[in-house]
């Protein structure tokens, strides 16, 4: 598949979209003052233990605590005599150690308030949640994946099995006696002898300085920040198809071109400066890409649409037929929304960065090979996505469950926050419902105290209705308590706000 990648700067933020036949198909966001901190390294100190949850938090410096399971803690500290120790501790909940699956030291024996323990962010922080760690360390190389705490030496999955034990042979040559495991990442698959041992040249630099720093600073500092958005992109997203990488800044051009003349040499003539007059989104209309993937609705060519929720626990999509009436039959209608809501779902999972559990509520087909041509379908576009999908098939009730690997927040946490008006809930009272509560308030507020008169200051929507169909209301009120009632509309209230004022 055909790309291009265009890269918009700015001293504040940095965007980065992928373009494939004029279509945004993947966009990413990087604030200077945001930057995610998945990759990054730390030196970190125990500040609590919860055995209970064998798990721990830790103090990386964030506002909040960091999350730090059992499972997450160094293998080499886990496999270590484990049976022995948990048998001599007396421990119930021992598991049989095997070869395979060795035992788990319980985390209290492993850690202790007050600790310190280098960790690595699995996971950024997300709504209340904190970051997610582990303390088995890997660094992420252009063509290898270091394994500073492991010997073990991998092949990524992606590559097919018939070649994986001759590169892992290659890799273990050049990787000598000098400790540590390597997973060959994709695009090593046919990197030269002399490029992989660059890239473990590299990588063992990269693990000594982070050594040395842990020896040097304090708790809770960061020891490796992992590459910025720029640099991520010529590691992670270039692919052969990659045909133009375009920037529209001269400074952060030159920048790139020096990290990828060093790292990425085959990413050099594919770089571009872009000067042209027009601002490089509006090339292809991103900028109202950006602004529909932060919309519920998204439309179909055919007439129909999507509805996308989001919440913390997962993600809906609802598929509507709408309009369309184009087939000559109701189900081929359906199965024709269907197959291009699949196409659609996929790529706004991508554009949107939405992970965790996602729900599709696809419209119901009575015929199975419908059925089972959109799961295809649907299938066949998430395996072009670069983050791990699972689709577990439809469910008794016919809706489609799936996973996506979540990393970091999806574009609207990043770019919105909760309305101020509705507070999140995607709702506001309407002016009458709010015209009662304030009725009530005031009946509330007749009996504890005594005012000359009661003045309500409201939305001009409320007081409106106040002058007009809740007038006889409001006299009845004023006539039950004695006191006046004057009304005060405010233009810069929201409808639900209102202020009660005794004189």
């Amino acid at each position: 598949m055909q790309q291009d990648i265009l890269i918009n700067w700015s001293p504040q933020e940095t965007r980065v979209a992928v373009v494939e036949h004029g279509a945004v198909q993947e966009l990413q966001v990087e604030r200077t003052l945001e930057r995610g901190l998945v990759g990054n390294v730390y030196l970190g100190k125990v500040a609590r233990v919860l055995p209970g949850m064998q798990s721990a938090f830790i103090d990386i410096g964030l506002d909040r605590a960091a999350f730090l399971h059992v499972a997450d803690l160094m293998s080499s500290i886990n496999s270590r005599h484990a049976e022995t120790d948990l048998q001599a501790a007396g421990t119930s909940s021992a598991t049989s150690a095997s070869p395979a699956t060795p035992a788990l030291l319980p985390i209290e024996k492993q850690l202790f308030e007050g600790q310190t323990v280098m960790v690595q962010v699995l996971k950024d922080p997300i709504g209340t949640k904190g970051a997610r760690l582990t303390a088995q360390i890997s660094i992420a190389g252009r063509l290898l994946v270091f394994l500073p705490q492991d010997n073990h030496i991998g092949v990524s999955q992606k590559i097919p099995p018939r070649q994986r034990e001759d590169l892992r042979q290659r890799v273990q040559a050049l990787t000598g006696d000098m400790g540590g495991g390597f997973i060959l990442r994709t695009n090593g698959e046919d990197a030269t002898d002399a490029e992989l041992g660059e890239d473990i040249a590299y990588l063992r630099k990269t693990w000594s300085r982070i050594k040395d720093a842990s020896l040097r600073l304090p708790p809770a500092s960061v020891l490796h920040q992992d590459l910025n958005l720029l640099q991520r992109v010529l590691r992670d997203v270039v692919v052969e198809g990659t045909q133009t990488i375009r920037i529209d800044s001269r400074e952060q051009f030159d920048n790139l071109k020096a990290f990828a003349v060093e790292f990425m040499p085959a990413t050099v003539q594919k770089l571009q400066l872009y000067s042209g007059e027009r601002p490089i989104f509006d090339l292809f209309n991103i900028d109202e890409d950006i602004a529909k993937a932060l919309g519920r609705r998204v439309d179909l060519k055919s007439g129909g649409y999507l509805i996308i929720d989001q919440t913390e626990a997962l993600t809906t999509v609802d598929v509507n037929t709408g309009g369309f009436v184009g087939a000559r039959n109701f189900d081929d209608t359906i199965f024709k929304t269907n197959l291009e809501a699949s196409q659609a779902i996929a790529r706004q999972l991508r554009l949107r960065n939405l992970g965790g559990i996602v729900i599709v509520d696809f419209i119901d087909m009575i015929k199975e090979n419908h059925r089972d041509a959109v799961l295809a379908e649907f299938q066949k576009q998430l395996a072009r996505d670069r983050v791990k999908t699972t689709v577990n098939g439809f469910s008794a009730l016919g809706l489609l469950e799936m996973t996506r690997k979540r990393t970091r927040e999806s574009l609207a946490h990043q770019l919105c926050e909760p309305c101020s008006a509705c507070m999140g809930k995607g709702v506001v009272k309407t002016a009458r419902s709010v015209s009662y509560d304030i009725l009530r308030e005031i009946l509330r507020e007749a009996r504890q105290f005594n005012p000359r008169e009661f003045r309500v200051v409201a939305s001009p929507k409320v007081i409106e209705l106040f002058l007009d169909e809740e007038s006889q209301h409001l006299a009845g009120l004023s006539d039950f308590i004695g006191k006046p009632i004057s009304l005060q509309a405010e233009a810069a209230m929201a409808q639900e706000q209102y202020d009660i004022v005794l004189l």
